[in-house]
């Protein structure tokens, strides 16, 4: 009978016995042998337990659920009960084509979410009234911080020469989000200062300003006057926006704010115990090379054509590396996708319906506690009412009626009406405070028409008037809308996508069911943990095995991304050295190869960067590595070390390394990117690293979801295990834990029961097959290439990892054609093409996972070698089918035809390409274009 690991890995029958045949091998052990240093191998099976069966996991994932008590909660705090659209939740949410998608980079098979993600962008600059805005960012709280540092980074040259680094953030916020803001403001340091802003005098030393609008106690103040005031101090002022509330009240924008960040949570997103949700941002168009994340625009294809694509990548990461805006990789672009859809789906009209009934839902309910005699602490509000009362006297009586409120102080309840709040609950509500009081509640209450806000705070301008916002507002039109956005992009549902360092195996279907599940999805992350008993054994389990994988003795899963892990990782290291006394230790070795996170994460730190130069053969250049860390000794923080290396090897003196930079005080950070290359065959700990992380949504089967959302844990050895991240409303961390690093706190709950069942079903020799098979495909494929493309880099023996990159260097010179039209050709195959140009330039870097078959791993391997022959043939010819690629349906079959090459060629390269042909939705995007005409919004589009 079929097992787990037979679903998950792609090779059948006699298969791998063929490829190690191919290769030259007697056994997966002898290949082994060949990559991985004999020194560092594992000498014995990991402690995770034996792997369950699919209907097992089942049981056990639903048995977890069940032991979570989702009771309604009106806690809000940044989050609240949503009712996402079953259209949405059905089409997009548990919908493969949707959620294994890779980021938009190869935008020409990209086109359905990047107008996806262009629907979110409109909608948050058409409601905060913003010029620009991007597809999404994290969470509400690392918004926030992203905005001080962007208001940082916008400082005049005066403000830097005279040491403005005062950041003013009203007190009356929410708590994680002011708990990140310290987090992110110590490495820079930046002084938070915290009042109320109605009393505040700017001192001169301020470069920005924030508030919450609404404020954390409900209030919805007027801020005119105190923008002008931070203005005229040369401060630039952030607005923390409850999204849905500016269907009602005055942009924030009109009364002006600089950016506008928050969650889109509440567009139709489930709160899943704190995530993942979709943070936002949106600036003025000044400013928009200083804004994080990225940014979806118009441009033109090669036939003229409007297309979609991702612009100003000049800002990040990847390629600014510690110079970046900021080192945001993964954002989450799968929940920004659901809320823009909701937008569209709703319309303004049922938007602002939305709005006016949670708006009238308080009132209703602020109007009944009056008459109780409890005197609310907001004259004018949206969805939240503070007031006095004994918090546990009121707490007793809601816990009760199964009613979860916020308890701010012993003397102080605060509760948020949502959405899906109806006349019953209402009346539970007043029943509760009622009985508080001690008196009769009444019969029946009055369900009344929303408080009516002053002028001053009232909404006057449109909202989401493009065409998009009016055309989906039946489930038939809505279904089919996602399915043409669907079936314009390449996702595993089509074929394999090999892009290198990113590991895009298989997203298990059983895995992935859970999800939906009301135990999982209704859990307020600030809900008493005593109704949390299945998440919390998920958690603790999932901890325990993650931190046995990686050698290590404690873990953190607050970090919802790889990049947020980076940062956290090295925070960790940073409050260790600092713990010691050795806080000037600020140093951080990063080799020339490491992927842009690297730099831009070790900058977010407060770390200076020192680049440590690789060979010839792509590994860390040693003698380089023995000098600096002599040269840097008294200052060493640590190194940043991915293994296997960014090129695809398994370097032999990576204990070498290690020892190197412990001898001079510094710690040891371990990238896990390549970590399915590592898995139940070596660690992190066994190699003698003190911290890494890990990226769930590429060794441990979460899907990408077109660009996040991710899971970043980190992992760490005992000295470390005080230092993991704290929560300010929830306890968590260690002794001396850093403050947080996201919203809740643990990071995007939701996705955990994926990785908690991928390795539960496998097991410790389910985790080391996956990983031997990774490491098998890659060299079958390196080898079955060998003839027509060079392997840049391999190990001592001739071997590469789990990924291998393609030398491209000569197609320039030799044939006119460049390593990107190579790229975008095979899109004309059916393929998404590799990484492009990383970490060496004119390169493809393939990375197979263990999930594919033979079949089609010989389908890519047919492909590049035909392309090849293609390129051969274009030697002196311009206009050739390698470089006019991709072709859409719409060129193939219109009436003019000039190109030397035959439509056949162009569509139907090779025999099997017919059988499932995907055509792009457009041809070769002019980058260029979009950057010099930058358009940002959903109104430029004709459908």
């Amino acid at each position: 009978m079929k097992t787990f690991i037979d679903r998950q890995i792609g090779l059948v029958g006699n298969e791998r016995k063929a490829m190690l045949e191919k290769i030259g091998v007697e056994s997966v052990e002898e290949l082994i042998s060949q990559v991985i240093p004999a020194g560092i191998r594992l000498r014995k099976p990991l402690a995770v337990g034996e792997g369950m069966s699919e209907w097992e996991y089942a049981a056990r994932i639903r048995a977890l659920a069940a032991k979570n008590t989702p009771y309604r909660s009106f806690i809000g705090m940044g989050y609240y009960p949503s009712a996402t659209p079953a259209v949405i939740m059905r089409n997009v949410f548990e919908n493969p084509s949707w959620y294994t998608s890779y980021t938009p980079y190869q935008a020409e098979i990209s086109q359905g979410r990047l107008e996806a993600l262009l629907n979110f962008q409109t909608m948050t600059i058409s409601l905060t009234g913003m010029e620009i805005g991007n597809c999404s960012l994290l969470d509400e709280a690392t918004a926030a911080a992203e905005a001080m540092l962007m208001s940082f980074a916008l400082r005049t040259k005066q403000q830097v020469a005279a040491g403005a680094n005062v950041m003013f953030v009203d007190e009356n916020i929410f708590p994680q989000t002011l708990d990140v803001l310290i987090t992110r403001s110590e490495p820079f340091g930046i002084e938070i200062v915290t009042d109320n802003y109605a009393t505040y005098e700017f001192t001169g030393k301020e470069f920005g300003a924030m508030v919450q609008y609404p404020a954390a106690r409900g209030e919805v103040c007027d801020y005119t006057a105190f923008a002008e005031a931070a203005h005229a101090a040369g401060a630039k002022v952030s607005a923390v926006c409850d999204l849905m509330s500016l269907a009602l009240l005055t942009p924030p924008a009109e009364w002006g704010a600089d950016i506008a960040v928050g969650s889109s949570q509440r567009m139709g997103l489930p709160m899943g115990f704190g995530g993942p949700s979709a943070g936002f941002m949106t600036t003025r168009e000044a400013y928009k090379r200083q804004m994080p994340g990225r940014i979806i625009g118009v441009s033109v294809d090669r036939l003229g054509n409007k297309a979609l694509r991702m612009a100003l990548q000049t800002r990040e990461q990847h390629i600014k590396r510690e110079r970046a805006t900021s080192n945001i990789c993964t954002a989450s672009a799968l929940m920004a996708t659901m809320s823009g859809l909701y937008a569209a789906y709703h319309g303004p009209e049922g938007i602002k319906a939305i709005a006016n009934h949670i708006h009238s839902a308080a009132t209703t309910v602020t109007e009944a506690l009056k008459e109780l005699g409890y005197s609310p602490a907001s004259e004018h509000y949206f969805d939240t009412i503070e007031v006095s009362a004994e918090a546990a006297v009121v707490q007793q009586a809601a816990l009760e009626r199964g009613i979860n409120f916020y308890y701010p102080a012993e003397d102080k309840v605060r509760l948020s009406l949502d959405e899906m709040t109806t006349e019953e609950d209402v009346e539970q509500i007043v029943a509760i405070f009622a009985e508080a009081a001690g008196k009769r509640a009444p019969k029946k209450v009055k369900w009344v028409d929303g408080a009516p806000l002053p002028e001053s705070l009232s909404r006057k301008s449109p909202f989401m008037t493009e065409e998009v916002f009016s055309k989906y507002h039946t489930e038939t039109e809505m279904m089919r809308y996602i399915k043409r956005l669907e079936h314009r992009d390449i996702s595993l549902a089509d074929s394999m996508i090999s892009l290198g360092s990113c590991t895009m195996k298989l997203n298990p279907a059983v895995t992935m069911m859970p999800l939906s599940l009301s135990g999982f999805t209704d859990m307020h992350p600030f809900a008493p943990l005593s109704q949390a008993e299945g998440y919390l054994e998920m958690i603790t389990e999932l901890e325990h095995d993650l931190a046995v994988i990686t050698g290590f003795a404690g873990a953190t899963l607050q970090p919802n991304s790889g990049a947020a892990g980076e940062y956290t990782g090295l925070m960790i290291i940073r409050a260790w050295h600092q713990s010691r006394g050795q806080g000037y230790r600020n140093i951080v070795l990063i080799p020339a190869s490491a992927h842009g996170t690297n730099p831009a994460s070790a900058a977010m730190a407060g770390m200076k960067i020192v680049t440590v130069a690789c060979d010839s053969a792509g590994n860390i250049d040693v003698e380089d590595l023995k000098a600096k860390t002599e040269q840097y000794a008294a200052e060493l923080c640590g190194v940043m070390i991915t293994y296997p290396s960014t090129h695809g090897v398994f370097e032999s003196r990576i204990r070498e390394m290690v020892d190197l930079v412990h001898d001079a005080g510094g710690q040891v950070y371990m990238d896990g990117a390549n970590m399915n290359a590592q898995v139940g065959l070596t660690n992190p700990g066994y190699i003698g690293a003190d911290v890494c992380h890990l990226n769930l949504h590429k060794t441990f089967a979460m899907p990408h979801g077109g660009g996040g959302p991710g899971v970043g844990p980190v992992c760490v050895a005992q000295h470390l295990v005080p230092f993991l991240p704290s929560h300010s409303v929830v306890p968590t961390g260690g002794e001396q834990g850093i403050t947080a690093v996201s919203s809740s706190p643990w990071g995007s709950a939701l996705l955990l029961p994926i990785t908690y069942g991928y390795i539960k079903m496998l097991g410790a020799e389910g985790l080391r097959t996956v990983t031997e098979t990774a490491i098998l495909n890659a060299n079958y494929m390196s080898k079955a290439l060998e003839g027509e493309y060079r392997t840049y880099y391999t190990g001592e023996n001739g071997r590469v990892g789990h990924e291998l990159i393609l030398d491209l260097h000569n197609f320039k010179h030799d044939y006119g054609v460049e390593v990107g039209d190579v790229a975008r050709r095979l899109m004309d195959y059916g393929f998404h093409a590799p990484t492009l140009s990383f970490p060496v330039h004119d390169t493809l870097m393939i990375e197979p996972t263990e999930s594919e078959s033979k079949a089609e791993m010989d389908r890519f391997i047919e492909a590049l070698i035909q392309i090849k022959r293609e390129c051969e043939a274009a030697v002196g010819e311009k206009d050739n089918v390698v470089a006019n690629a991709p072709h859409t349906a719409r060129e193939i079959a219109s009436e003019e035809w000039a190109h030397p090459y035959t439509r056949e060629e162009a569509a139907f390269p090779l025999e099997w390409v017919a059988r499932s042909k995907f055509f792009p939705y457009v041809t070769k995007i002019d980058n260029g274009f979009g950057d010099r005409n930058l358009v940002c919004t959903c109104g430029a589009l004709e459908e």
